[in-house]
């Protein structure tokens, strides 16, 4: 381009852009990783009641990996015998009853009369990408910000019935820590009530009024199972219709089987807006312990749950080590594609499987 082109004036202005920002906060190259703290420091941290180490030792709780596991096994058996003395309390009821509030209700007056309160609650994780959004403290405010509360969402992370695999050593830890109450929430009406049941001392059932027949949305086995139903949202012009529904659950409680603690299961109801009826739920929940004290199915039940959780353990380490088997692994895509094609039955392949695991010929 010659000298004269290159002098002429245009309308065109270039100006220089604004350098973008990076995508990765520049920070995080200079941070330092956590330290990860002793077995010892763990120990200490959490009976100390440091949320921050308390949270940390949960982590390692819910990791995969085996060296976390083996560090979080060793902290519960040195927390052991600093647990036992809180009142666990499984929380459920259909999508809308409004479980988050409640237990925010009930929480803070737990909280406000000096009783310290963990909520361990069970986040669903996508089927397609594994991830959960966790954000329980968001519908919690109260209670996140409250300091003689702990809250802790955790991941189903594909266990059986929404449970988070480590709930129940969790609830060791937050034992350890000094809660003397300990609320374990639930996804839903499911199997997860049934984990849910095997790990807590009371279980309460949080139901609707005027959702239609007041039994035909829930399985007769959580009915069952519950040790107090509570008509939810009894505000309002809704008053009246929670006031039907606790007659109708009434009835219908009569007619099942008396249960082996004999207590007698309580319908109430209340206002987690307005906080009435709050403070019955919690007169019952005391009630019933005193109850099952004295009759001593208190302990023999906590017995029971720990034997059971025992061999609950054995089978998900099993089942772990049969598909982490080289050899299974190996087999694995064959035998199921000889199953989907029809070529041998579906227990025929199983029966397969397990010699190829016991190391046996076929």
């Amino acid at each position: 381009m010659s000298k004269k082109k290159q002098n002429r004036k245009t309308a065109l202005r270039v100006t220089e852009g604004v350098t973008s920002a990076p995508s990765i906060n520049p920070r995080l190259k200079t941070s330092k990783r956590r330290k990860r703290l002793s077995v010892e420091a763990y120990v200490e941290g959490v009976r100390a009641g440091d949320r921050v180490v308390l949270g940390q030792a949960i982590t390692l709780l819910e990791s995969t990996r085996p060296e976390h596991q083996a560090i979080a096994q060793e902290i519960i058996d040195r927390c052991l015998p600093h647990t036992g003395q809180s009142m666990r309390v499984g929380i459920t009821g259909v999508p809308g009853v409004g479980k988050s509030t409640f237990i925010e209700a009930l929480g803070t007056h737990l909280t406000a009369r000096g009783r310290r309160l963990a909520v361990l609650t069970i986040d669903p994780s996508s089927v397609s990408t594994k991830g959960s959004i966790l954000g329980d403290k968001t519908r919690m405010p109260l209670l996140a910000a409250d300091p003689n509360a702990f809250i802790r969402p955790s991941p189903t992370a594909g266990s059986l019935g929404g449970v988070a695999r480590a709930t129940r050593e969790t609830i060791y830890l937050c034992e350890a820590a000094g809660f003397d109450t300990v609320f374990v929430e639930t996804v839903g009406v499911g199997q997860s009530e049934v984990a849910v049941h095997a790990m807590v001392d009371f279980f309460l059932l949080l139901v609707l009024a005027g959702a239609g027949d007041e039994l035909q949305g829930i399985k007769r086995g959580i009915v069952e199972m519950a040790d107090a139903l509570v008509v939810t949202k009894a505000d309002g012009a809704n008053v009246e219709k929670a006031n039907e529904a606790r007659r109708e659950y009434r009835n219908a409680l009569t007619l099942f089987p008396p249960k082996e603690s004999t207590w007698r299961p309580k319908v109430l109801m209340c206002s987690a807006f307005t906080g009435e009826g709050i403070a019955d739920i919690w007169k019952t929940i005391d009630a019933y312990r005193d109850h099952t004290t004295a009759n001593r199915f208190f302990e023999k039940n906590r017995r029971h749950q720990a034997r059971g959780w025992m061999i609950h353990t054995i089978e998900h380490h099993l089942r772990a080590h049969f598909y982490a088997h080289p050899d299974v692994k190996k087999a694995m895509a064959r035998i199921e594609k000889e199953v989907a094609d029809g070529k041998i039955s579906s227990f025929a392949a199983a029966q397969q499987l397990l010699a190829i695991y016991r190391g046996e010929s076929i």
